[in-house]
């Protein structure tokens, strides 16, 4: 992780430094190339878990279906278990030793000083509309050039009806290829470590609410119009083709692909 500190006359950074202080405590562990790999992963179950327990739910009170986007059976659980047990596959066979071999080249330093809120604030909008940007370019190439549609993208696609889970549902290339934009992200952009760590969890956790298949009130492009949500992801999976960004609306927008 880079290292960027702040002036030690910054109050702001003592709201954030008890709770970096704990991170730093945790350092050693968080240097651990294998235990950050498999954060991804760790992270991806639990955020999906809330949508699980909806399709579950959904079952004995029919109100939870009127959320869906699509009015199938859609993410049943016999859905979600072959959905895991790949994802567990790729994960442990390639992506988790992939992402450990890369992590550990990367230099890891953590400054003594939290951030102060401010620069907390625009280095994970800046680390986040830098992913978009990135995934835009990658996503729309793996879907402009066959080959890499067939090999490497179409996995991802054979998921057609949406829930939380398929989110890593993807091949092997793929995942790593997204492992490397976030890591890059952070990197380019000079993040705090706190800073990374809470783009990740924010990162996962949208990627986990833009396939979960639901169209829920609180939902982030309901709370900020710019983003796309589920609704506008779910497009992309039924078309194969347009709303090719992850997130944010304004490349696809911009490039004429939205639907």
């Amino acid at each position: 992780m880079n290292q960027t500190s702040v002036s030690p006359g910054d109050a702001e950074g003592l709201w954030l430094q008890p709770a970096y202080d704990a991170l730093r405590a945790r350092q050693q562990l968080l240097r651990s190339p294998l235990v950050s790999a498999s954060f991804g992963l760790v992270l991806h179950l639990f955020f999906c878990v809330p949508f699980l327990a909806l399709d579950l739910l959904r079952r004995l009170h029919p109100g939870i279906g009127g959320y869906r986007i699509r009015d199938k059976p859609g993410g049943s659980l016999w859905r979600w278990v072959g959905s895991l047990g790949r994802i567990l596959v790729n994960y442990l066979v390639g992506v988790v030793p992939a992402t450990a071999l890369l992590l550990s080249l990367r230099s890891f330093d953590m400054p003594e000083l939290a951030p102060s809120c401010l620069l907390l604030l625009r280095q994970i909008i800046l680390a986040l509309l830098l992913f978009d940007s990135l995934f835009f370019l990658i996503h729309i190439t793996m879907h402009k050039i066959n080959w890499l549609y067939q090999h490497v993208h179409r996995t991802h696609h054979l998921n057609y009806d949406m829930f939380a889970l398929i989110a890593q549902d993807a091949s092997i290339p793929e995942l790593l290829s997204l492992q490397f934009l976030a890591i890059i992200s952070t990197v380019i952009v000079g993040c705090h470590p706190m800073s990374e760590l809470l783009f990740h969890l924010l990162n996962s956790w949208l990627a986990v609410e833009d396939h979960c298949g639901y169209d829920l009130p609180f939902s982030f492009h309901r709370v900020i119009p710019i983003f796309g949500g589920a609704r506008f992801h779910q497009a992309h999976h039924e078309k194969l083709k347009g709303n090719y960004a992850p997130y944010f609306k304004h490349w696809d927008w911009l490039f004429g692909t939205m639907l």
